[in-house]
């Protein structure tokens, strides 16, 4: 089941660094769909001018294409390829396969097992695709490969899997999963400003791998619908896939990109954070603890992601990358990173480096 992205509309937010996103999808990402069915032969004109889309629309790739039309056309591609992942896969996915993974993961008792069960799952019905969960110190990581034996431009279908993933598991759960960051294992593409709707979060291009990393107190959650409300859902797909999973307007989410978008964590206080959010530091940490969170917990998670990517990525000095983050001294940061992930900075870059 392939989607890319359309956010519902939130509530105005009282930042002004959050904009409202587009109307509709754009039309780049749309046509990103059609390569399995191109491929395959298929008149993807045919297609588009029976989900009342205008082919010449496609052209311009700015244009931007109705939620609505969007899943006709999704269902129309299926339905004649016989295969839901719109024909990237070695081995179809047969209409339903999607839907006896929700049956297949819903009576878990918590996300983790969820999330285990559905990566044995796909790789039971699939032959070049492989998603699987690995859990480092505080960090969990959610990996999609493709091995891809088509050959076809398989970026968008590798984004929308992940993005299908991060919106159904949230849905189980009842919480949007806030992501740490995304790892992309393809450069940029022409659609990227739909990212921010995609991934909330940082996003990384040219990785060796693509994965969503989120916290591992996530996994403990445990899943709260039931076999009447999957049904009631997957009668609605794919259009319930086509929105985000609760805008997250929480203060923690919003404090999170806060964070993010600052080149030193320590560039803001909890006074400075609390004035932009029009409340004051008391009551910004009770909303916090109402979350189930606290301020220190979200800047050492902002502070972990950054010493993590700096760490793998660069070659930035240990004593460096600690002053950057806002640590008295380098000792203490050892510390820090020693407790998120159970490696001393060191160590975890020549692990990662080997």
């Amino acid at each position: 089941m392939e989607i890319t992205t359309e956010i519902e509309q939130p509530q105005p937010s009282s930042e002004s660094s959050e904009s409202l996103p587009h109307k509709g999808i754009l039309a780049a990402a749309v046509d990103a769909h059609l390569a399995g069915a191109r491929a395959a032969g298929i008149d993807c004109d045919a297609l588009l001018l029976n989900a009342d889309i205008e082919p010449k629309a496609m052209m311009h790739t700015d244009a931007r294409i109705g939620r609505e039309q969007v899943a006709l056309l999704l269902r129309q591609l299926w339905d004649r390829l016989g295969d839901e992942s719109g024909g990237y896969l070695a081995r179809p996915w047969l209409p339903g396969t999607f839907a006896m993974m929700g049956h297949a993961t819903i009576n878990c008792p918590n996300l983790r097992r969820a999330l285990l069960r559905a990566g044995r799952f796909v790789a039971m019905v699939s032959d070049d695709l492989q998603i699987k969960l690995v859990e480092d110190g505080e960090e969990a990581r959610l990996i999609f490969h493709h091995g891809n034996h088509k050959q076809l431009p398989n970026q968008n279908f590798v984004e929308s899997l992940a993005v299908i993933w991060l919106r159904f598991f949230s849905w189980l759960i009842d919480r949007t999963i806030l992501l740490e960051r995304v790892h992309l294992a393809f450069p940029q593409p022409d659609y990227d400003e739909e990212y921010n709707d995609m991934f909330p979060c940082r996003h990384y291009f040219h990785q060796q791998e693509t994965c969503l990393v989120f916290n591992t107190r996530y996994l403990s959650l445990p899943l709260v619908r039931d076999a009447q409300q999957l049904s009631e859902f997957l009668a609605r797909a794919p259009e319930c896939l086509l929105t985000q999973y609760k805008s997250d307007n929480s203060f923690t989410g919003r404090i999170r990109r806060m964070l993010q978008s600052h080149n030193s964590v320590e560039n803001l206080s909890l006074d400075d954070v609390a004035e932009r959010l029009f409340t004051s530091p008391q009551t910004l940490r009770r909303r916090l603890k109402d979350e189930g969170n606290s301020w220190q917990d979200i800047k050492d998670s902002v502070r972990r992601d950054m010493a993590m990517y700096q760490l793998k990525q660069q070659e930035t000095a240990v004593a460096e990358i600690a002053e950057r983050l806002g640590f008295s001294e380098p000792s203490a940061f050892n510390r820090a990173f020693k407790k998120w992930t159970g490696l001393a900075p060191g160590a975890y870059r020549e692990k990662y480096r080997d």
